[in-house]
């Protein structure tokens, strides 16, 4: 059952706030490339820690995606954040999707910055086992998420956090895989540098300590490893940077927590049973 029984019609938020909004205000002025997001939006979060942990210079643009502004559109077709917007080209180009623009940003700072989310390039089966990660989060444990939220009914609700809880142990299982098939630094399972399964996921395991607690009364699963990894996720510097306080969030997902009609094109989608947009 929720802990909030009633929809008081609150609204999403149209600026960041806390170490999010400093953040921003470092990113102000024009560069080669520009990062179309929304304060709320975990998919945009997932670019935006990519951005600050590879040491790529970018400017934010803080957009309304449900009022889908020309320029969003420009490098959006279907007014989806996050998107970028890339300067250096005449005239600019753009891309879309949020894992396509990880592995763009990957591929520029390999010949820029020289900093990855990625074991090195010589041990192609760690790099491997790392995407196996982050195919998981995106086929299973990000759709499990939403279909908890968006749950109405007590049974569906009791269901939705037992296919969340599953989602979370297979990302475990994937994590102690790796850490005993590869002797890979990268990761924060294992206590090794921020990686590319750390950065697909956090935003949705963050949202689990704030949203999902206030909205389904959800509680992390036990054990002293896990809460450990997620201390180590939630504090990391990095990801902090892109962090709003927890007002932000709980006020834009609290139509998602009562399913209101039309809420974006991932709820409409779960409510389908589509695959996310």
């Amino acid at each position: 059952m929720s802990y909030v029984k009633n929809d008081s019609g609150k609204s999403y938020h149209l600026q960041c706030t806390g170490d999010a909004l400093e953040t921003v205000k470092q990113h102000g002025k024009p560069t080669d490339i520009t990062l179309f997001g929304s304060c709320f939006c975990p998919f945009v979060q997932r670019v935006w820690v990519t951005l600050e942990h590879l040491g790529i210079d970018y400017d934010y643009y803080e957009v309304d995606p449900y009022k889908k502004p020309a320029e969003l559109l420009e490098v959006s077709p279907k007014g989806l954040v996050p998107a970028l917007k890339l300067n250096n080209y005449n005239p600019p180009r753009a891309l879309n999707e949020s894992t396509v623009i990880i592995e763009f940003l990957e591929d520029l700072a390999s010949s820029s910055t020289r900093r990855s989310l990625l074991p090195p390039i010589s041990d192609p089966y760690a790099r491997a086992l790392i995407r196996l990660q982050a195919d998981h989060v995106n086929r299973t444990l990000v759709p499990a998420f939403y279909r908890y939220l968006q749950a109405q009914e007590e049974e569906k609700q009791i269901q939705g956090a037992k296919d969340f809880v599953e989602s979370l142990g297979g990302l475990l299982q994937l994590f102690e895989r790796a850490g005993k098939e590869s002797v890979s630094t990268v990761g924060l399972w294992t206590e090794g540098e921020l990686g590319l399964a750390d950065v697909m996921a956090g935003p949705w395991i963050f949202r689990a300590t704030n949203v999902l607690v206030h909205y389904r009364g959800f509680s992390l699963p036990e054990g002293v490893k896990f809460r450990a990894y997620v201390e180590r996720l939630v504090s990391h510097p990095t990801f902090k940077k892109t962090c709003s306080t927890e007002d932000l969030y709980l006020d834009s997902y609290e139509r998602y927590a009562y399913n209101r009609p039309n809420t974006s094109q991932v709820a409409n989608a779960i409510n389908s049973g589509r695959a996310l947009p």
